[in-house]
């Protein structure tokens, strides 16, 4: 499993000064466990009546940045931001939502206040039965600093399984988990350089490091796991799609057709799909060949994700509080 067993089991495992400690939440008596929300119906005194299938209902996005596809259950997870968190704390929440973008369950993760498990999350992966979400804690209201975490939860069951900090970073940005359990995540920085622009690694064991610093990292923003087992990363300054080795030796640099980038989605035979959060664009890189827009005037298209069962893009509009679809068939060899 990626996370192992003794951090499923709530073990703290110690780490060296200036790397992440393992910070699992244990498992508390069923009782005290967080619910996760239903289907959207109605709570009866005597029963839940789930809302028949002749109805369709939109919305439940608030300020979402990512969204990942779970095949176990052929749903759209989309990950809100909610308020800022100095606004209000915890305020995140990650709904459920149907392949044709209706609302499945409004509030699955973060339904409650007394679950506060979700403060600002940003990009999320799913990997072997797990639902990893880019966090951070602080930020509030208080005057809390704020600090990356990610957090792991059951996607059976929508449990805390484990928290991992990122002690260096003020927050990730994206985040891809590759086949070993190794999460790698990018710390976006600040344009005048007092955040310094990095891609992160952390273990299977929760310890953290760094893959790349400084250039050609301009801002980076999208990360994913492509067919190698490579990291790809967008730049939010530029144009650059830049592929590292799992050592974080850059090994090739490609181009979209739009600067301004976020969403990466990387199919099977190698095709990517970049969205760009400045510009509105979609960009497709088949292997070998030059960047082509395939989409256009998409507002704040953030981190996207694949549908492969009804071959669709879904993107994250995440000040307009949507989701866009694009279906890929018509455009696609088979």
């Amino acid at each position: 499993m990626p996370i192992g067993a003794a951090l499923l089991a709530g073990v703290l495992l110690s780490s060296t000064p200036g790397t992440a400690q393992l910070q699992p939440q244990p498992q508390p008596p069923q009782t005290q466990t967080m619910s996760p929300g239903r289907p959207l119906g109605v709570a009866g005194d005597q029963a839940f009546t789930p809302i028949s299938s002749n109805v369709r209902v939109y919305g439940g996005i608030v300020s979402a940045e990512s969204c990942v596809y779970d095949p176990s259950r052929k749903l759209i997870l989309a990950v809100n931001r909610g308020a800022p968190p100095d606004r209000v704390a915890n305020d995140g929440f990650i709904s459920l939502i149907n392949p044709d973008g209706t609302v499945h369950t409004a509030r699955w993760i973060g339904l409650e206040s007394k679950d506060p498990v979700l403060n600002q999350p940003f990009g999320s992966a799913i990997h072997r039965g797990h639902l990893y979400v880019a966090d951070s804690v602080g930020g509030t209201a208080d005057g809390a600093k704020r600090s990356a975490i990610v957090r792991v939860f059951d996607l059976a069951t929508g449990g805390v399984m484990a928290t991992l900090p990122v002690p260096d970073s003020p927050w990730l940005n994206d985040i891809a988990v590759a086949s070993d359990g190794t999460i790698f995540g990018s710390q976006t920085g600040a344009a005048d350089g007092s955040v310094p622009m990095r891609i992160y690694r952390i273990g299977p064991n929760g310890t953290s490091s760094i893959l790349a610093e400084g250039a050609p990292l301009s801002r980076p923003n999208g990360v994913e796991i492509d067919p190698q087992g490579n990291i790809v990363v967008l730049n939010l300054s530029d144009d650059a799609v830049m592929t590292f080795s799992p050592a974080g030796t850059l090994l090739r640099t490609e181009r979209a057709a739009q600067a301004g980038n976020d969403g990466l989605v990387i199919l099977a035979d190698g095709t990517k799909y970049i969205s760009s959060v400045v510009n509105g664009g979609v960009s497709r890189i088949r292997p070998g060949r030059p960047a082509e827009l395939v989409a256009t005037g998409i507002p704040n298209a953030a981190s996207m994700c694949y549908d492969p069962d009804d071959d669709q893009l879904v993107i994250p509009m995440n000040a307009n509080n949507g989701l866009a679809f694009i279906k890929l068939s018509r455009g696609r060899k088979r």
